[in-house]
């Protein structure tokens, strides 16, 4: 058995299937990790949550573009400008696809590696992240979930604390999971910058970057993050390279750090997110 992990789809099935096929992926006894934002922006969506509803041996976690898929599905979210959902939402099987979608993790454990959309809190436990994710997984399951998703967005709050409301509670979660890229120097959540890590302003830092940051003994695999591109340090394995952008679809094995690229055949968005 194998274990992989791919980096951000976002409807671009051509290049996921590519990827698939270079890694020998076996759905009968190997195991493939796909670390959110299946759709949006790209041209096919619809294929790939099918392809990842049906196909045995595929988990994933829920990155932010799919909780905008189920906000639309939700009557909560309108389309943005770029985005390429509504295939998905006027599909025969959209319902059971958007039924599907909300049953799936927002951190997955596999005892020596997290798998994550975006990253994991610097002041959280294991304990804490886990925590947080199930309260949010059970909100989504649950038959009040559109509630849920009229009070998902927001940036606030920006710090973390069990004593919070269970919306600002799930809201964090949400945030941190799905959304975070740098964090002030105290850990404090901060959306207003999200380009180059290097051409950071002072005071924030990428939130693996956070010195105080809580040891999980666990090596982090996430993306989101396509402007950071491919990072693999023996912490954090950073999987998003732009495929969407024009840039490649990146998978790696879990098990031996061997990386499966596929460059995308188009620049299907002009812009960095």
């Amino acid at each position: 058995m194998s274990r992989y992990a791919i980096g951000d789809i976002q409807g671009c099935f051509t290049e996921l299937m590519a990827v698939v096929d270079s890694m020998a992926f076996n759905p009968l006894c190997d195991e493939l990790y796909l670390v959110g934002d299946l759709v949006n922006r790209g041209p096919a969506s619809l294929e790939t949550l099918r392809w990842a509803a049906h196909t045995k041996g595929v988990s994933l976690v829920l990155g932010n573009h799919d909780l905008h898929l189920l906000a639309m599905a939700a009557g909560i979210a309108q389309a943005k400008p770029g985005d390429t959902l509504q295939g998905v939402l006027d599909a025969p099987d959209g319902d059971a696809l958007i039924f599907w979608l909300r049953q799936q993790p927002l951190l997955i454990d596999l005892s020596d590696v997290l798998i994550v959309h975006a990253g994991i809190s610097p002041g959280w436990s294991l304990e804490t992240a886990k925590t947080a994710a199930c309260e949010v997984e059970r909100a989504l399951r649950g038959e009040k979930w559109k509630d849920f998703m009229a009070v998902m967005y927001g940036n606030q709050p920006v710090d973390w604390a069990e004593s919070m409301s269970a919306e600002d509670r799930m809201r964090f979660t949400v945030n941190c999971l799905t959304r975070m890229r740098f964090v002030t120097t105290d850990g404090s959540l901060q959306f207003k910058y999200k380009g180059e890590r290097d051409q950071a302003p002072a005071g924030i830092k990428p939130w693996f970057d956070i010195a105080a940051r809580l040891p999980l003994n666990r090596r982090i695999v996430c993306g989101h993050w396509s402007a950071l591109g491919l990072m693999l340090r023996d912490d954090v394995w950073a999987l998003d390279t732009g495929c969407v952008w024009g840039g490649a679809l990146t998978g790696v094995c879990l098990d031996s750090g061997r990386l499966y690229q596929v460059a995308a055949r188009s620049q299907y968005q002009a812009l960095f997110d």
